[in-house]
């Protein structure tokens, strides 16, 4: 590798010591944040664990990361998901994990190589930032830089988004986020959207979901999901792989008083699972799990306030009819009764009018907005 004085020198990681600088580089580069949460170490091995991620049977990586006389300034991730392609019938290649220094010249250096590496194999659009796929961790926080984030929601530097445009890169999508709490909340709305609901669909019940059982509930979610969002910007229908991967992290996180089934006639048509938000114990253990982590988190949980609804779906048939409202409802009037004083619902795509208006109907008041990008190859 060559690190030439005064020059941006970019290197292809390719041995453990690389791949720790590359999970490492963030908790420098936000040392002095106070609004960066420090995710746990543990969790982001994960993300770039090709061996044993399912993402990763069906797309291909390759983390670059930048160096300026021997000092780390940037790091990025050239990704292709094959399935994304298949199902949209594009060549479009992502790029994610991205973190920089607030100069051009050093992003445009990243940029060119995570280019040349995706135009190499095939492809003519680069989007993202995903980490590493749609159903991670995504976008560049663009509104809302004096709020923590929730859980599992990225923070970014305010320079971003200008930084991001300097070398080519446009908006694609905005995601929106939304917060409801005691101060804001439409209680007597939402309390008038279940009486509609139910006048309109008479067989309809919430059960929370049962988490001795979550092989079967995790199958559940995965049709209702794949089926729900299958019309939905930048969607890919997901395996039952990649959701039981992703079970065996929630599993720990989940509380059932805010996850929800919705069935009609006992079929399930809805579900909704919002998460105590865990960044409230994270923001103070700099990302370490060992040694006293884990006991910080189940002596602290009790001390949460805020929960965030991170994953809905509705299928087509039962669409417009209010069932959100009332998985919404269903989380935000536990969320009350257990001490939760605010709920984030989000992310939803600045497209889906409906989901929108559902959240400003309760009460939700616009909270922060993360933006995709995308730019021909």
């Amino acid at each position: 590798m060559n690190k030439q004085a005064n020059t941006d020198a970019i290197s292809v990681v390719d041995s453990k010591e690389e791949k720790k600088e590359f999970l490492e580089f963030p908790y420098r580069h936000y040392q002095d944040d106070e609004y960066w949460v420090p995710p746990l170490r543990i969790e982001q091995k994960k993300l770039i664990d090709t061996e044993n991620n399912p993402f990763y049977e069906n797309a291909d990586i390759e983390l670059f990361l930048v160096y300026n006389n021997e000092e780390l300034v940037g790091r990025i991730a050239a990704i292709i998901d094959h399935r994304y392609n298949d199902y949209h019938n594009t060549k479009t290649g992502f790029f994610g994990f991205f973190e920089c220094i607030n100069r051009e010249r050093t992003a445009r250096l990243m940029f060119q190589m995570t280019e040349e590496w995706l135009r190499s194999r095939g492809m003519n659009e680069i989007m993202g930032p995903t980490n590493p796929g749609m159903m991670d961790e995504i976008g560049i926080l663009v509104e809302g830089f004096q709020k923590y984030p929730s859980i599992l929601m990225p923070y970014h530097k305010e320079y971003y988004d200008l930084l991001l445009k300097s070398v080519g890169l446009e908006k694609a999508m905005d995601l929106l986020t939304y917060e409801v709490n005691q101060d804001n909340v439409d209680r007597e709305r939402m309390n008038r959207a279940v009486e509609i609901v139910k006048r309109r669909i008479p067989n309809i019940s919430i059960r929370k979901i049962r988490l001795n059982k979550i092989k079967q509930e995790i199958k559940i979610i995965q049709e209702i999901f794949n089926e729900a969002w299958k019309d939905n910007w930048g969607f890919i229908p997901l395996s039952e792989a990649e959701f039981m991967y992703l079970a065996k992290d929630l599993k720990s996180v989940v509380d059932d008083k805010y996850a929800h089934i919705a069935e009609v006639d006992g079929q399930p048509v809805a579900f909704s699972i919002a998460l105590p938000d865990y960044n409230q114990i994270l923001k103070n253990m700099n990302g370490k799990l060992f040694p006293f982590g884990l006991l910080k988190i189940l002596w602290n949980r009790r001390k949460i306030t805020r929960i965030r609804t991170a994953l809905m779906g509705v299928i087509p048939e039962y669409q417009g009819k209010g069932i959100d409202a009332l998985l919404h409802r269903e989380s935000i009037e536990n969320g009350l009764k257990y001490n939760k004083y605010a709920s984030e619902i989000g992310w939803i795509l600045e497209s889906n009018v409906q989901m929108n208006r559902v959240a400003e109907k309760i009460g939700g008041e616009h909270d922060k907005t993360y933006r995709m990008y995308r730019k021909s190859l």
